[in-house]
């Protein structure tokens, strides 16, 4: 009885034994799961932070590409606009330089503006007055622009008083191109044309460039002007020569007057087409040329009425009218100028 009972006792020993090992086991069992499980955990935490990292990359590349995307269009569309800018200037520039060759060689020249110093100068020239009226009477030389104001005393510019104080003008010769180391285009400024109320484009023979280049400044500077051919009964005399006259002939008066009125009228008609012509090849308007004679002038200035007077009288009527009007204007603008301050 007593060795089953000892033999109770160690099995219960062995039973313990075996119960307090398999309990450690599955301790130890139970902290390494617990240790894999946080060691899963960590790795897997550790890829979702590199994860993330990386989209985090991946997406900083991206709007990066994207930066330097916008910035090639940029530069390409900024390149774009610059070429057309160039093209466009370089188009430009050819236009300009047609347009320079093209006026060079239908002899058009540059447009020279005065400064307000050249203003002022020409106007202490010519002792410029606001209550007066000043006339210039231009031209190419030997045009008859002496014999048209009365008088020419040699002077780089002569000036001549109306002796009539009802009439409040002053008359200018100015010296004739061609008298004048001065190209045609510069006469206009060089004789200080700017400054004149009016200005009377004064020709014999022929109309020049000089005339179109006065006439085209007139425009420019808002000056009107009066297209004058002189000297036309020497012309009208040519005219009845190579029709056959003859002042020692025995001609009966009636037919040298009938002479005379077709010589007269074939000097008008072509005096005016010429000037038309002329004016048209400038691409200026077409503007009346007044036909005058230097005889019949100074009859209507002494208030006689001459036989052979073409334009003569309208001519001065013309002239004086136009004198009233800009002092009127200028009257006008005055007393408004008074008023406002």
């Amino acid at each position: 009885m007593v060795q089953a009972e000892r033999a109770s006792n160690e099995a219960r020993l062995l039973a313990e034994a075996a119960a307090r090992t398999a309990s450690e086991e599955a301790k130890q069992r139970a902290a390494e799961a617990e240790q894999e499980r946080k060691r899963t955990a960590a790795v897997q935490e550790q890829a979702k932070r590199d994860a993330q990292a990386a989209q985090e990359q991946a997406k900083k590349l991206q709007e990066a590409a994207n930066e330097e995307k916008k910035k090639a269009t940029a530069a390409q569309e900024a390149a774009n606009k610059s070429k057309k800018v160039a093209e466009e200037q370089v188009k430009v520039a050819n236009s300009a330089k047609e347009e320079a060759e093209r006026k060079l060689k239908e002899g058009i020249q540059p447009v020279v503006t005065p400064t307000p110093a050249e203003v002022s100068a020409a106007k202490r020239k010519v002792q410029y007055r606001e209550d007066l009226f000043h006339f210039a009477v231009a031209g190419v030389a030997g045009g008859g622009k002496s014999s048209l104001i009365n008088a020419f005393r040699g002077l780089p510019m002569a000036r001549y008083a109306s002796p009539n104080a009802e009439y409040p003008y002053v008359w200018y010769d100015i010296p004739g191109a061609g008298t004048l180391k001065i190209p045609d285009w510069q006469y206009f400024n060089a004789q200080g044309l700017y400054v004149f109320d009016c200005i009377i484009v004064l020709f014999d023979n022929r109309f020049t460039m000089t005339d179109i280049a006065i006439l085209t400044n007139c425009k420019r500077f808002k000056i009107p002007t009066y297209i004058v051919r002189s000297k036309a009964d020497q012309h009208i005399r040519n005219i009845m020569k190579d029709m056959g006259y003859d002042s020692d002939d025995d001609e009966s008066e009636d037919q040298k007057k009938k002479l005379y009125q077709a010589a007269r009228q074939q000097f008008i008609q072509q005096t005016r087409q010429s000037v038309r012509e002329n004016l048209e090849n400038a691409n200026m308007p077409d503007q009346r040329v007044y036909i005058v004679s230097n005889e019949p002038m100074l009859g209507v200035m002494k208030e006689k009425r001459p036989k052979k007077v073409i334009d003569e009288i309208e001519l001065l009527n013309d002239l004086i009218g136009e004198a009233q009007t800009r002092r009127a204007r200028r009257d006008a603008e005055a007393a408004t100028a008074v008023k406002e301050k």
